[in-house]
């Protein structure tokens, strides 16, 4: 925990973890915007909301992401429950913790489940650009489903998001990673291949050159790049099965009109992941150019527990595709009320709030002015106040228009200024009026 020092005297003022950000207005309506966005476009292709706890068992990831990943060697937040000496670690990743909650309620019973989640993540890294210690993803998962048909259903609805949210820049990058026995075959024939070139490997690659030899590919030492770009592909080891499944995701994309490139280097930090892998990347973002990625995980739900099926999925980074929506400049609507409430005398709260009241009930979104018991504020003032606010209309409750049993309605933003006095009586009635 951070401490600030800010007055001599007083206790030290605490701050958030490093890495672990605040997400504050106007920003986060930014944030709800796109989760509105996402929520309208999962519900259109048919995907329910999954909700799984924060906190999962070590043992989840451990089994699930591989021994001698990044995350689980270097990156999770683990510790030992006081209570029972459970160890648990904070979830660096959600695909683990829906795949236990399917196994663990039998959710494929009857059937293939199309789930989605939102929620933080958590990795104990240097904290950069795009990329945090809490950190917040999307995921899209599809369990209980085999064919390319379904690995390209999954893609086709992470494009349908970057073109509801008016995104450019983004390519789409894909590759197969084929099955266990492929990959064993191909492991044998890299390993020989860096052992050959074993005085151009730094030290994180020697370390994972008898280990988990396939993430070496995706090293960014740029000393290092001309050596594995001459590394055996893993296609080249693929049976006929996967390569049809490979051609079939393929051709489904191409009948949509998406447009992909294949990069035999992408292989996933994950260690669950077989046949299609793919990745949304943008050069807009330097170094943390990935804002979309997954693949199939026909092994993981064996893995944890329950009986194998097929799945596939992917995760998007929130705070990486806000980044590049602000970047591109794209229009994210303020939050903003529908009307202001000027209230020039406080003794008039009381009626004021009950019209309000049945005005919020009718889904209108008003503001009240806060300031009528200290000193009350000009009307000016209040005018000002509700310019600034972008509400649409004033609402004005004078004394006269009290008197009368109504309520001045004046726009501010028509250029004009019209304005009308509506009875409050039949507030409900005229409320949709006022309503975006």
């Amino acid at each position: 925990m951070t401490e600030k020092n800010n007055n001599a005297g007083a206790a030290p003022a605490l701050a958030a973890v490093k890495g672990m950000n605040d997400i504050l207005p106007p920003l986060s309506a930014q944030w709800e915007w796109l989760e509105d966005k996402i929520r309208s476009l999962m519900v259109r292709h048919a995907y329910r909301n999954i909700r799984t706890p924060i906190v999962e068992p070590t043992a989840l990831f451990v089994r699930s992401l591989g021994e001698v990943t990044d995350i689980v060697e270097k990156e999770m937040y683990s510790f030992e429950d006081r209570l029972n000496g459970e160890q648990l670690t904070l979830r660096p990743e959600n695909t683990a913790g829906v795949v236990r909650a399917v196994v663990e309620h039998s959710m494929l019973y009857d059937g293939g489940k199309r789930l989605y989640y939102m929620g933080p993540m958590f990795r104990h890294e240097r904290p950069q650009r795009g990329r945090y210690r809490q950190f917040h993803q999307i995921g899209a998962e599809a369990l209980g489903f085999p064919g390319p048909d379904v690995d390209a259903e999954i893609i086709v609805l992470a494009d349908a998001l970057w073109r509801e949210l008016g995104l450019a820049d983004v390519r789409l990058e894909i590759n197969s990673l084929g099955q266990p026995d492929e990959r064993r075959q191909h492991r044998a024939k890299l390993i020989a291949y860096l052992e050959r070139h074993s005085d151009l490997l730094d030290e994180e690659a020697r370390r994972r050159l008898h280990t988990n030899p396939l993430r070496i590919l995706d090293t960014k030492n740029p000393a290092m790049q001309a050596m594995v770009e001459g590394a055996p592909p893993l296609i080249d080891f693929l049976g006929e099965a996967s390569l049809a499944h490979f051609n079939g995701v393929k051709a489904m994309l191409e009948a949509n009109g998406i447009a992909y490139r294949i990069n035999p280097r992408l292989v996933r930090g994950m260690d669950y992941y077989n046949l299609t892998v793919f990745e949304f990347v943008t050069d807009r973002l330097g170094s943390q150019g990935t804002i979309c990625a997954g693949g199939r995980y026909d092994y993981l739900i064996g893995q944890i527990g329950g009986k194998p099926a097929p799945a596939v999925g992917w995760a998007l980074g929130v705070e990486r595709v806000l980044e590049l929506l602000r970047q591109q400049g794209a229009d994210v609507p303020p939050p903003s009320p529908d009307c202001y409430a000027i209230v020039p005398d406080a003794s008039a709260i009381p009626q004021v709030l009950r019209t309000l009241r049945v005005l919020r009930d009718a889904g209108v979104s008003v503001q009240m002015h806060a300031s009528t018991q200290a000193g009350q504020g000009s009307m000016k003032s209040q005018f000002k106040k509700a310019d600034g606010s972008g509400a649409r209309h004033a609402l004005i409750f004078g004394g006269e228009e009290l008197a009368a049993g109504e309520v001045t309605v004046k726009s501010l933003r028509d250029g004009q200024g019209t304005q009308e006095r509506l009875p409050l009586e039949q507030a409900a009635a005229w409320a949709p009026r006022l309503r975006a």
